[in-house]
């Protein structure tokens, strides 16, 4: 290739270089008219009308948060239990078979007492748990958590969050209230204790930012924060006073009786539950509204230390249904599918069908708003009714009773009284029931034979010779027990230094199993 040729092929290459800036510096401009001033429309118009966005200062929600833990945290409290649990498998006479080659093992029956009783285990040891969290709201001690963190403890201890390790102080329970599974528990101290405020509750929107504080894990002083996910959450079915505010911010075994918090430092719930396939964390946490708290808290440090609800001893369908409604002809109301005999409705010719439309002439529309009503008022108080019975309006007036005594049976544990509520020990140390129909018939005993044994007091002389939680007691020294008061009769008969026996259908056996004796002096 001669010189000439190779000039033409250089001036090519630089006139293509050149070329391929200028076009690029073209699309730029173009590219940069477009961004800044909009494309030109048919009518000549500059750009759009839209406002630029602009970036804001930074906004410290962290340092919200920190603040807002700073100042709950010493109000906030670790409670760890201690249970006395017996063994199941403890050594005790058995029968003994025909059949030297037969099972002596349990034979299944042990899911039918723990659905009575609740399980048992262990080695007979004190065991502690940390199991839960709490809220100082009196700087004289009074704490607030829920009634399962505490419940048949035999004791209460609690941290505080300046407590070196080690440092722990006992609490005594003040009250319980099972409806709303809320517990009041007190320490003493020498010196005030710092509070938390209380928040009103109906003021939190969905959305909300809100803290929970407590012990998940036993992890002590731990702080989560979400949202407000939902209010009026109903989780627990027939469960009428435990409406749940719903939150995303983490809550975890151990986290049950810390508050629930909002962006002013106020408590506004009680963490009490997880809805969750792992029994952990999974985004869905519930807490009892703070109105609720304070209502029932007021309640628990009165003089009789418990919650006392109106009841004009009805029932009707949890669940609104029109198909009642166009049947019995009501329009807006409650309709009674059941009333109690002997109760207020019942003495006030309240019956089934009709349709409860006022209570003092406030309008009730489904049942939520029914029991708020009747509930909120003390018992002996008189309200006066109005209800519609085929299709025409009538009025009644009834005096509201006392829904712990009037529903004892149903409420199971929540009976009229604190006595009533928790049985004493026997002299003997045990707490004796009459068998259910059920019991009976699962049982392979005849109805209305025999006692079943609820509790036994460690070191006492039930304990001694061996009777435990779901024993049946038959005859006590060739005596007939079949219920509380026969047992009561001939317990008050024995004297120390007595001879007493007891014939016994043990816990999980059969009629083929047999009885057994078991026997001692009493001390």
């Amino acid at each position: 290739m001669d010189s000439r040729e190779a000039g033409v092929r250089l001036k090519t290459r630089r006139w293509v270089y050149t070329f391929s800036i200028v076009a690029t510096l073209v699309v730029g401009i173009l590219i940069g008219t477009i961004v800044s001033y909009g494309v030109k429309g048919k009518e000549g118009q500059k750009g759009s009308d839209a406002t630029p966005l602009t970036v804001p200062a930074p906004q410290q929600l962290s340092n919200a948060f920190s603040q807002i833990a700073k100042q709950l945290g010493p109000s906030v409290v670790n409670i760890s239990t201690e249970s006395t649990v017996k063994n199941p498998h403890r050594k005790r006479g058995t029968p003994v078979p025909d059949d030297p080659d037969a099972d002596s093992g349990g034979n299944g029956m042990d899911d039918f007492f723990n659905r009575f009783f609740g399980g048992q285990g262990g080695d007979g040891a004190i065991r502690e748990h940390s199991l839960g969290s709490g809220v100082i709201v009196d700087p004289k001690g009074y704490i607030v958590t829920n009634r399962h963190v505490v419940e048949k403890a035999d004791r209460i201890r609690v941290r505080l969050q300046d407590d070196p390790p080690g440092v722990q102080h006992d609490a005594k329970v003040v009250g319980e209230d099972q409806e709303t599974d809320l517990a009041v528990i007190q320490i003493e101290m020498s010196q005030a204790l710092p509070a938390a405020k209380m928040g009103n509750s109906d003021g939190m929107e969905v959305g909300d930012w809100v803290l929970a504080i407590g012990s998940p894990f036993g992890q002590f002083g731990t702080v989560t924060a979400g949202i407000v996910s939902a209010k009026g959450r109903d989780i627990v079915p027939g469960k009428q006073f435990q409406t749940f505010i719903q939150t995303d911010a983490a809550i975890n075994p151990g986290n049950s009786g810390g508050p629930l918090v909002n962006m002013n430092g106020e408590v506004i719930g009680i963490n009490t539950a997880i809805l969750s396939e792992t029994n952990a964390y999974a985004g869905v946490g519930f807490s009892l509204p703070s109105n609720t708290v304070v209502t029932v808290y007021n309640q628990l440090i009165g003089p009789e230390h418990r919650v006392a609800r109106g009841s004009i001893g009805i029932m009707f369908d949890s669940v609104e249904n029109p198909a009642i409604a166009r049947v019995y002809g009501a329009g807006s109301g409650v309709t009674v599918s059941s009333v109690v005999a002997g109760s207020p409705a019942d003495q006030a010719g309240l019956k089934v069908g009709d349709t409860i439309t006022t209570v003092d002439g406030h309008k009730v529309t489904k049942g939520s708003e029914l029991v708020a009503e009747i509930a909120a008022r003390k018992p002996g108080t008189k309200v006066a009714v109005s209800f519609l019975r085929n299709g025409k309006e009538q009025q009644t007036s009834v005096t509201i009773a006392d829904r712990a005594k009037l529903f004892a049976a149903r409420l199971g544990e929540d009976k009229a009284t604190e006595e009533e509520s928790t049985p004493k020990p026997s002299k003997l140390g045990v707490t004796v029931r009459k068998l259910t129909p059920e019991m009976a018939e699962r049982l392979d005993l005849p109805a209305g034979k025999g006692v079943i044994v609820q509790d036994v007091k460690p070191g006492s002389f039930a304990e001694d010779i061996n009777l435990g939680r779901g024993d049946v007691i038959l005859e006590v020294n060739k005596q007939a027990v079949n219920n509380e008061e026969d047992f009561a009769k001939v317990e008050s008969g024995l004297k120390s230094g007595q001879d007493a026996v007891f014939l016994v259908r043990p816990r999980g056996s059969t009629a083929q199993d047999g009885t057994i004796f078991m026997a001692g002096t009493l001390p």
